[in-house]
């Protein structure tokens, strides 16, 4: 998808989700763990840095997040052994844009907890309420109605996002979500348990 096809979301966006349309822009956006890079948790200069491509309408990235992220974050990004990126990847144009538009609208310290309460409100979004959910998110993160509007009609913050969605088809050809890129290699995709990243992880470690 090139970023003009994700720039030309911007009126669906704004229909799809009844917005008022509005082209100014909305919060922060860096604080030193959040650049247009992606998210990252763990030390920067850690021996093994792995990368989650996640889509914030995938249900395999929601379970991989309830379920392995904990014990991962605590075996390898607590230590210091692995630098942990999230970068927003887009499978529901429409949702997913929205979704990673709010995640980096809110305070950039709520940004990762952002993120996981999207995933808790997938049911509605399946269910046809992507305003309300994203909106029930924003709320309880401290934003106005009106905040959340201009966030998601923002089309220069659009725009970044589908720069970032093509340069994950140009560097490491993201087809599904999660993806999990380790050292710079692709590795796999979908509900990788910790185990299984573990055998690619710790052989690294002892290098």
């Amino acid at each position: 998808m090139t970023p003009y096809r994700i720039l030309t979301l911007a009126a669906a966006l704004a229909g799809a989700i009844g917005l008022a349309a509005c082209n100014s822009g909305g919060g922060a956006n860096t604080n030193g763990a959040l650049t247009d890079q992606g998210y990252s948790l763990g030390a920067a200069n850690a021996p093994v840095t792995v990368i989650e491509y996640g889509s914030l309408t995938c249900p395999h990235c929601a379970k991989w997040e309830e379920e392995t992220w904990p014990g991962f974050k605590a075996k390898y990004v607590d230590t210091g052994k692995v630098h942990y990126i999230f970068r927003e990847f887009l499978i529901h144009p429409e949702q997913d844009a929205a979704g990673a538009l709010l995640a980096r609208c809110v305070n950039p310290d709520k940004y990762f907890a952002t993120v996981q309460a999207i995933f808790r409100t997938q049911p509605q979004i399946f269910a046809g309420d992507t305003r309300g959910a994203l909106l029930h998110v924003a709320q309880s993160q401290g934003m106005s109605e009106a905040q959340f509007q201009t966030c998601l009609t923002n089309t220069d913050a659009l725009k970044k996002v589908g720069e970032r969605q093509q340069k994950a088809l140009d560097e490491f050809k993201i087809e599904s979500t999660p993806t999990f890129v380790i050292n710079g290699k692709k590795y796999d995709t979908g509900e990788i348990s910790l185990d299984k990243l573990s055998e690619q992880i710790d052989p690294l470690l002892k290098k």
